[in-house]
Parts: C-alpha cells; sequence; structure tokens
C-alpha cells in the first residue's frame, strides 16, 4: 500500500514557500504527497514537480477545496467558478505528473439544506450536465476526477458511496472514479467495508482520518475491515492521511477542530503513517 499525506495538515494555502517540509514527509517516509490546491497561482507546479523529485516524492493527488463560490449545483455564475477552478485543477495535476484530482466536485462545502425533491432532480442534472463536460477537459489531460462523499453536516448531496456510482453511471464518462474517506465513511454508510466492496473497480482514491479527525489507528474506524476489503478488491493506489490539527488555523476552523488529539501535526502524521505502515503489513 502506498501512503501519502494531505499538505492541509501543515498549510492553508500550499504555496512555493511551503516547499520545505517536503523533506519532512520524506523523512517520515511517506511515499506521495496530496497537494492542497486552494487557488491558481498558489504555487509554481514546475518548481513544486522538481522539489518532490528532489525529495523522492510523487504527487500522488490534488485535492479541491470547494468554497461558496465553487457550486456545480449553483447559480449560473458560481457553477463557471468552479468550471474554471477545475480545469486549473486538472492542468496542474498534468504538470505535477499526476492523474487524479479528488474532492467533493459536485457541490460547495458546507451547502447542507433539505431540499425539495423537485430541486434534487434538477440538481442533479445540473450536475451531471457539468461534469460530463469537465470529464471531456480531464481525458485531454489524461487525468481522473474522483468524488468524494461527505457526511450529512457538510453536504445534502453526496453522502454515501452508492451515490457516487450512481452519478458515474449517470455522467458515463471512464474519467469519473469515486473517492471514499473514512471519516465521512464512518457517519454515513452502513459498512465501510461493503461500500468499499461497492466501488470496486471504480475506486480511485482513499482518504485515512479517524471518527474525531485524528491519526489513524486511534479510534473507532474499523480498519481491519477496511483493509480486508481493500485486499478483496486488489486496490493499488494511495492511502492518504488527511486529518488536522489546530495548528492550521483556517482549516481547522472549516473542519471544526478544536481541540488537540495529538501534540502536533508531525506527532499526529507519524503516528498514522506507523499504524497503516503495520496495518497493511500483516
Amino acid at each position: 500500500m502506498k501512503i501519502g499525506i494531505n499538505t492541509f495538515l501543515f498549510a492553508s494555502p500550499f504555496t512555493d514557500k511551503s516547499l520545505s517540509i517536503l523533506k519532512d514527509f520524506k523523512a517520515m517516509g511517506f511515499d506521495g504527497v496530496e497537494v492542497a490546491m486552494e487557488n491558481r497561482g498558489d504555487f509554481d507546479p514546475v518548481r513544486l514537480l522538481g522539489a518532490l523529485k528532489d525529495n523522492g516524492l510523487e504527487c500522488c493527488s490534488v485535492c479541491g477545496a470547494y468554497g461558496p463560490d465553487r457550486d456545480l449545483r449553483g447559480t449560473e455564475e458560481e457553477q463557471e467558478t468552479s468550471k474554471q477552478y477545475i480545469k486549473d485543477c486538472i492542468a496542474a495535476c498534468s504538470e505535477l505528473e499526476c492523474d487524479l484530482f479528488m474532492g467533493p466536485h459536485y457541490s460547495a462545502v458546507g451547502r447542507s439544506q433539505m431540499e425539495t425533491p423537485e430541486a434534487r432532480k434538477q440538481q442533479w442534472a445540473t450536475v451531471v450536465r457539468n461534469l460530463k463536460e469537465m470529464c471531456g477537459y480531464a481525458e485531454q489531460k489524461n487525468v481522473y476526477l474522483a468524488l468524494e462523499p461527505l457526511n450529512r453536516f457538510e453536504t445534502d448531496f453526496m453522502n454515501i458511496c452508492a451515490d457516487a456510482l450512481r452519478m458515474i453511471d449517470a455522467v458515463g464518462s471512464p474519467m469519473l472514479k469515486v473517492h471514499l474517506d473514512t471519516f465521512h465513511m464512518n457517519i454515513e454508510e452502513k459498512s465501510l467495508p461493503s461500500a468499499i466492496l461497492d466501488a470496486g473497480d471504480n475506486l480511485f482514491h482513499v482518504h485515512a482520518s479517524e471518527n474525531d479527525r485524528g491519526a489513524p489507528g486511534t479510534g473507532t474506524v474499523d480498519w481491519k475491515g477496511v483493509k480486508d476489503a481493500l485486499n478483496r478488491i486488489g486496490y493499488s493506489r494511495y492511502m492518504v492521511i488527511e486529518s488536522f490539527t489546530p495548528d492550521v488555523e483556517i482549516i481547522a476552523k472549516a473542519a471544526s477542530i478544536y481541540r488537540e488529539t495529538e501534540k502536533s501535526s508531525s506527532a499526529l502524521a507519524q503516528k498514522g503513517l506507523d499504524f497503516l505502515r503495520a496495518l497493511f503489513a500483516e
């Protein structure tokens, strides 16, 4: 199992000034880095790719950041803003020699409310149309888009793996895949292993985080079940630690991280990595 680390644990936004942390990721023992791209121009992809290679790392994925103005089911302006952002991130993936842009591409994070059946149907059709367009661009760049279901407090649109699979069927593009996050799954799925098995070959990315957003292996997530299910489907792509501490204040606020689960971001990353290495070595 290849294991990566999400940059949100250490920096927001991730910029050229953040490149010094790459040597720390390598020293910890990570294989790759998931780069959170908040805005085009935050970092130079060419410079970042060189720094990754200098440290014996690869960009395993680019992580999307969907604020209120980026919404594929929102107003026309919000849809256009979101589509331009998605194109920017896909282009960055290509420049970083990375084949995956992942995240809740379908909606702004935090948009969660009771919608009428008519509104849901209309929003679904809007997202299908927009994702078809985005997948066409992604195919030109040889980059996959992976949909991440979020918990009910962060979205009302896509909460479980079955939702993502239904969207993949509706869009009908080979470039659209599934991204599962153990934190969100632990809230929404009846069974984490069953969701992984249902995703099957469509599973292109996994986030590892505990029920409290802490280090993997320190909480209630069914890690043995997760491991067994991933092995059963022959999963060979990345598992990325996406956990948080209060250290990066803007992310802590967005993810409702009000208390420390570890003494530092580095301690969390190392503890999670050591646990996952031991888990998949069994």
